[in-house]
């Protein structure tokens, strides 16, 4: 039934939004802007009660006399003011009910967004408390109405008890100090609404809180025309020795009053209380199944950087929230503005307008990053509309915790974080290490995210290089480090089924061992195999390490292969070049992932012969991005990720 609901509610969206397009064109449809609307007209509500405010007297007599002298001896100005404060108000409760029917359709409030669900009802019901409390000011007959309605709801009770009809609202009992508390609690209540608006609205990424131009013309012309030509008036003094029979009530912000005469009041509770707790736990009904995998990593390009996509998040949400300056406007898959790529993996399409993402644009790998939920690991490419921005690259200060020589020009360096407890970066990622005249050097993480603050890097002696002789002469334990990260966009995919085949070319070995331990460590049951190419066998620094993981792991397979081997090796195990090693015992890789580390010599020469055994661009990843199948590299300096460090 609820599905059936949605659908209905999505087709009416989208024939209305369409209408609309044709109308406003896709850069001003209302429709796409009902949050920044309410916002817009909660401006207006405010701007228009401080005036109002600053003229209404808080009396029995003077309440009424004050209101009708701003509508009718200054009507050229306060009379406006008093219409636009009550049509603004309309607008804001439409423009609310508007943007929770929406999400609700689209089903935009479940997972991560319940929190934005359940602080919009929220500030839903406190704007109708603010409304509610606003009729009570003008103390004409609609007020007396609204107020002894109020009273007689809220006395049911057992916090009141009866004692606000019996102090407060009957003849003789309503004084000044009375008008005095209503028109506190209408300035405390807005500014409630303020607060939670801002709440509201600030878990949201990239959340628009103003409308576009044209459409705050519009409206605001619109709302001076119906106050002009339909100005709201007082309905008569108030008098509580008679019951008003008739009167005209405003159907946005009463439309509960009514019930009052037909209904008992408990009938009421329960009708308002029971929808209230339905929509609070809206999010959470019917339970959903949690899938298998919870979260899926995006490659975003051109900003070379690795996001994590949460449960239900399109793209576009997940690339706002890590601080990407994505292109986008309407955010319902409307305008196109935010059209990308997708390279790699799968999404689900979501629901959006045919004009702005066709069915010949899907096949050739076009996706709205404001509908598109990914299905599997994604990489993508946008164009970005202005400079590439977001990335905030966070400097760290780590102590050298410990040194090991694994080799003669290979050096282990554990570093421990300072003042943080933990770095958090994907297996394959690495670090720049700053040296003090601001020049860097890359080195990837040799440590599994989910292991301690101590960060392992495995470092080889590079003749004459600046800070790996550092290193191998000059470094001590408890020296201090800084360096930035994590950077990079090389990952290991954990969805998917395929056998996946690591190659390491020498310390090409260290992000190899972060995402081995990782995929251990997460479960990974396919089938797994590390072929580590060296010269000699003293460059397999770590025979021993995956050896165990052999013995721990059914699943996985570990094939050393020497270069050229010298005579005192005595080897007997494979030899020659490593990615011929592997084309020997897989000649056809059409079902196989593959993951080069290494030089970039290396991974260039093995990616062809790699591609020629049925290798798929979508299953080829490597450290080198010249290697990256998806993109081209805009100069031969592009940032290549030279994993095992350099110089």
């Amino acid at each position: 039934m609820l599905k059936l609901i949605q659908r209905a509610g999505q087709w009416l969206f989208l024939k209305v939004e369409r209408v609309f397009n044709h109308a406003f064109g896709e850069d001003n449809n209302p429709l796409y802007y009902l949050g920044a609307i309410t916002y817009f007209l909660f401006w207006i509500v405010l701007g228009s009660g401080l005036y109002l405010y600053i003229f209404f007297e808080t009396g029995v007599e003077e309440a009424n006399a004050s209101v009708e002298y701003l509508t009718h001896e200054q009507w050229y100005f306060g009379g406006v003011m008093r219409s636009l404060h009550r049509y603004g108000s309309d607008g804001m409760v439409l423009g609310m009910l508007l943007h929770l029917t929406r999400h609700f359709v689209f089903d935009h409030y479940r997972s991560f967004r319940w929190f934005s669900w359940v602080s919009g009802i929220v500030v839903l019901w406190l704007v109708y408390v603010s409304g509610i409390n606003g009729y009570m000011l003008p103390w004409d007959r609609l007020a007396q109405f609204v107020t002894v309605g109020t009273a007689e709801w809220l006395d049911w009770l057992p916090i009141f008890n009866g004692t606000l009809i019996r102090n407060f609202i009957f003849e003789g009992a309503v004084n000044d100090r009375l008008f005095s508390l209503l028109s506190f609690l209408h300035i405390g209540f807005p500014l409630g609404v303020l607060a939670l608006l801002w709440i509201h609205t600030q878990r949201v990424p990239g959340a628009k809180t103003i409308p576009p131009r044209p459409i705050m013309v519009w409206l605001g012309a619109s709302l001076v025309v119906l106050s002009l030509v339909k100005p709201a008036l007082s309905q008569g003094a108030a008098n509580l020795s008679t019951v008003a029979s008739t009167i005209e009530l405003d159907w946005f912000y009463l439309p509960i009053f009514p019930l009052f005469y037909k209904w008992s009041v408990r009938e009421v509770w329960l009708l308002v209380g029971g929808a209230t707790l339905l929509l609070v736990l809206l999010p959470w009904l019917p339970p959903k199944f949690r899938r298998r995998k919870d979260e899926f990593h995006l490659i975003i390009h051109p900003d070379n950087r690795i996001v994590a996509g949460r449960e239900g998040e399109t793209v576009l949400e997940a690339a706002l929230r890590e601080g990407i300056v994505f292109p986008f406007d309407c955010r319902n898959g409307g305008c196109g503005v935010c059209k990308c790529t997708i390279t790699y993996g799968s999404v689900d399409y979501g629901i959006h307008q045919d004009e702005a993402l066709t069915a010949e644009e899907k096949a050739a790998g076009k996706a709205l990053a404001c509908c598109a939920v990914p299905l599997s690991d994604l990489e993508l490419e946008y164009v970005p509309v202005g400079p590439l921005g977001g990335l905030q690259v966070r400097h760290h200060r780590a102590r050298v915790e410990s040194m090991a020589r694994l080799a003669d020009d290979v050096m282990q360096v554990r570093l421990e974080l300072i003042d943080e407890d933990q770095l958090r970066f994907y297996a394959g990622q690495y670090i720049n290490i700053l040296l003090d005249d601001g020049q860097k050097r890359s080195f990837s993480f040799a440590t599994a995210p989910h292991e301690s603050t101590a960060i392992e890097l495995q470092i080889r002696l590079i003749p004459d290089g600046k800070f790996t002789t550092h290193v191998f002469n000059v470094m001590k334990v408890g020296d201090i480090v800084e360096f930035e990260g994590p950077l990079g966009s090389f990952f290991l995919r954990e969805d998917g089924d395929k056998p996946i085949i690591f190659v390491a070319g020498a310390t090409g070995f260290a992000p190899v061992k972060s995402m081995l331990e990782h995929a251990f460590h997460m479960g990974v049951k396919r089938r797994i195999v590390l072929y580590w190419g060296v010269r000699s066998k003293k460059d397999l620094y770590l025979p021993d390490l995956p050896r165990q993981w052999a013995t721990e792991h059914p699943n996985f397979t570990f094939v050393p292969v020497l270069s050229d081997p010298r005579p005192e090796d005595r080897w007997s195990g494979r030899t020659g070049l490593v990615h011929e090693a592997i084309l020997q015992d897989y000649p056809d890789l059409s079902s196989y992932q593959l993951y080069a580390c290494g030089s970039v010599k290396m991974v260039e020469a093995a990616h062809p012969a790699f591609a020629a055994h049925g290798l798929s661009q979508d299953d080829c990843f490597s450290d080198a991005f010249k290697l990256v199948p998806h993109l081209e590299r805009s100069s031969a300096s592009a940032d290549m990720v030279k994993l095992g460090g350099r110089a």
